[in-house]
């Protein structure tokens, strides 16, 4: 049996024996009645709070997609990090469905229940076929808490789900092509390295192979995190680097395509790069951070409207929150067909800021915490959109969303071939201590509704929120 399918055995076997004594319940394939995020610290405390914490129902931002809409049935259908009621810290991993011409959503279906997991690194991500199936990649953390692959027993439907495996996979990047699936994943071999497996039906897949694993002369260990995109047959990946495997050094800027489901990778210019990657200057990395002393902390990859490649993320002089690692700034770095462009758009409060990036009609948009929220230092803020005419080269303030919130607003999350109103979907909660997290979708014309916490029926309709002091 090949070492893939091996550990796949085996977890699984180790999870049917070990569940059933310590967990004699399981909330697989049934609906909870109504959206409750989950909350979450990582409990590494500083001077001006946690190194992040609050509603992560939508976290991590490499965890992708996690929205999709699917045309034939004009739904969205999205995933999250749910829990099982408002005193729990107790992971579901969720599925729900937004119908456009309804304007209703159904009681949301857990598709995998953690198990007494709190974490939501654990969170899922989604992707549908051509045939319609939904299929959930659950993240695992390491070898400890195996990752899982699930699709719909029918097409876009969210009633029941099915395991297809059992393995080793932490931030689940699925992207489907014409020629099949390309997985982007971490793993953890002592540090965050990135593999990549594929398939052309999801059931059957090839051994993961290691796409990067950087180390620096004299460093026993490396590392990344990623954001990636699919544009017709190329997928791209924007990644960082873990100095000697350290998650609060990293820096510095790579990105790396294939457009043939991973027998090849290339530089942005379509110059072969054999992998994995391994020397710290090589011809896929954009931006030398590390002489600038600068963390990157990762948001958001699409390509425009010429098929170039963007990133969004956020840079600051170090990990820990307040205001000693400020400015901590929003960069856009952008491919122009001949080269790399970077410039700031704006400037936030904490690195655990996350937001989306939008490109229409001409129009650059980025959606994120770019205004303090009632959590001054915290994950998170009220949510405000900056917007470029100019391809990115400039940036001013366009509207704001959210305010006079009682909560933090944090990992907007786009979604994708997404259609009105739901553009992106997030969570609220607060950092500083416990507290529920809502769901809400909205668009960029600065509309939000807020999806039911509570649902008596099997479907309800959003409640539409105005928020003042915006």
């Amino acid at each position: 049996m090949k070492p893939k399918k091996l550990f796949q055995a085996a977890a699984f076997l180790l999870f049917l024996l070990a569940s059933p004594a310590v967990f004699p319940q399981s909330y697989n394939n049934t609906r909870t009645d109504g959206y409750r995020g989950i909350w979450f610290e990582l409990n590494q405390k500083y001077p001006f709070g946690d190194k992040y914490s609050g509603g992560l129902g939508t976290y991590t931002a490499h965890h992708y997609p996690m929205a999709v809409y699917a045309e034939k049935v004009a739904k969205t259908f999205f995933v999250y990090g749910g829990t099982t009621g408002e005193n729990d810290r107790y992971l579901l991993c969720m599925i729900g469905s937004y119908d456009h011409r309804r304007h209703r959503v159904e009681k949301p279906v857990v598709v995998f229940d953690k198990q007494g997991v709190n974490d939501p690194h654990d969170n899922p991500s989604l992707a549908i076929d051509q045939q319609g199936y939904l299929w959930v990649f659950v993240s695992g953390r390491g070898k400890v808490r195996p990752g899982y692959k699930y699709r719909s027993v029918k097409p876009y439907s969210i009633d029941r789900f099915e395991q297809v495996t059992s393995e080793e996979m932490t931030y689940p990047q699925p992207w489907l092509t014409d020629q099949g699936f390309l997985h982007l994943f971490t793993k953890y071999t002592g540090v965050r390295e990135l593999y990549f497996e594929t398939s052309t039906d999801g059931y059957t897949w090839t051994d993961d192979q290691k796409l990067a694993g950087i180390r620096e002369a004299g460093d026993t260990k490396g590392g990344h995190y990623q954001v990636s995109a699919a544009g017709g047959k190329v997928v791209g990946t924007f990644f960082n680097r873990h100095p000697d495997g350290n998650v609060d050094k990293r820096t510095d800027l790579y990105y790396l395509q294939t457009s043939d489901l991973g027998k090849t990778w290339t530089t942005v210019d379509g110059k072969p790069v054999a992998t994995p990657l391994e020397l710290v200057d090589n011809p896929a990395r954009v931006v030398d951070y590390q002489s600038q002393q600068r963390n990157v902390y990762l948001c958001d990859m699409l390509f425009d409207e010429a098929a170039n490649p963007v990133c969004l993320y956020v840079t600051s002089p170090g990990h820990q929150p307040g205001p000693g690692n400020s400015p901590r700034q929003w960069v856009v770095t952008r491919w122009t067909g001949t080269e790399w462009l970077t410039s700031v758009a704006g400037e936030s409060d904490h690195n655990y800021d996350m937001g989306s990036l939008f490109i229409s009609a001409g129009k650059w948009t980025i959606l994120a915490p770019l205004v303090n929220g009632p959590q001054i230092w915290g994950a998170g803020g009220e949510l405000a959109t900056y917007e470029s005419d100019d391809q990115g080269k400039t940036w001013r303030k366009a509207l704001q969303l959210t305010g006079n919130s009682a909560l933090n607003h944090n990992y907007a999350r786009r979604s994708l071939h997404a259609r009105e109103p739901f553009l992106f979907f997030w969570a609220d909660g607060n950092p500083d201590h416990f507290s529920i997290s809502h769901l809400y979708f909205g668009n960029l014309n600065g509309e939000v509704w807020q999806l039911p916490y509570q649902m008596k029926r099997k479907t309800a309709r959003p409640t539409k929120v105005e928020f003042s002091g915006r």
